[in-house]
């Protein structure tokens, strides 16, 4: 692939269109409620979502033979398994506004992956601003507004997982991204199969729409968020994709009629403006023959 010329507006709107999926992925989760166990979520998931790419990864069949660093590959899968399934189990049982909060941690917590794993330098600023993103997260949350529960524990694990899979995912980064795509789809069935069989719960009928929903939904985003990245900058993208806090609060106030506490908005104030110092001083990022990283969700 060579160098492609940067269309900020085209890539904006392929992510605003990648963030409005996701959003809706996890507002269906959320719907279906905590009646389903979060691994039966992630095998429709992963299932429908392995059907919608098999007439590409079909025609792309060629690009499988010979697989580099498959044990990474597997690594990323149970990584991203782990993530989801901790996740489904988070929405259910969560505000949106929280979930998404939290999850604003990731940053951080990939930063000290990165930097102890990878030995890339984060400097006074990177940590500064991670410093101010935990307050900002501790404010949010508000122990006294948000009651202690295992949404709030699996949240923790989300984090840590969710930014193991960024590690895993960048010593992956020359893979064809058709090659991702079916390593994560194929894997996750695989691995959630059998726990989704020994819990699994009757689906009615009228449920069965918004799981097949919840696969296409995913696999959409996943385009999306690649097309978004191969016309934005990486800057420029970044600073974007906080927009997801204002969606997630909008979908949760008018579709689940939960309205965040008094602290939510000064704590999440916080951890937006310390993960835009941190993006802002990152340089536009050159296109090379490489596709961008995947996210784990």
């Amino acid at each position: 692939m060579t160098d492609a010329p940067r269309d900020n507006l085209k890539g904006g709107a392929w992510l605003l269109a990648d963030l409005s999926l996701n959003i809706w992925s996890l507002s269906l989760v959320k719907w279906l409620g905590a009646d389903y166990p979060a691994v039966q979520v992630v095998f429709f998931r992963a299932a429908i979502g392995l059907i919608v790419i098999a007439p590409l990864v079909w025609a792309k069949r060629e690009v499988f033979r010979d697989v580099a660093q498959l044990p990474l590959h597997l690594l990323r899968v149970v990584l991203a398994a782990v993530t989801l399934v901790a996740s489904f189990f988070a929405i259910a049982r969560l505000p949106l506004a929280v979930f998404t909060a939290i999850s604003f941690t990731r940053p951080v917590i990939t930063m000290i992956m990165v930097a102890l794993i990878l030995r890339e330098v984060i400097g006074l600023r990177g940590w500064t601003a991670a410093i101010i993103a935990l307050i900002g997260i501790v404010i949010a949350v508000n122990p006294g507004t948000v009651d202690w529960s295992w949404g709030l524990a699996s949240m923790v694990l989300v984090v840590v997982s969710a930014s193991a899979v960024v590690v895993t995912t960048r010593a992956l980064r020359m893979s064809a991204p058709i090659v991702m795509m079916a390593f994560y789809t194929a894997g996750l069935s695989f691995i959630s199969a059998p726990f989704a069989i020994y819990s699994w719960q009757a689906v009615p009928l009228h449920h069965l729409g918004a799981f097949c929903l919840i696969g296409c939904f995913a696999q959409a985003a996943q385009y999306c968020f690649l097309r978004a990245h191969f016309h934005g900058t990486a800057a420029y993208l970044s600073v974007l994709s906080y927009l997801s806090l204002i969606l997630s609060v909008g979908v949760g106030y008018f579709v689940f009629s939960e309205v965040p506490g008094a602290s939510f908005a000064p704590g999440a104030v916080l951890v937006v403006l310390a993960s835009l110092w941190v993006t802002l001083n990152v340089g536009p990022a050159k296109r090379t023959s490489q596709w961008p990283m995947k996210r784990p969700d």
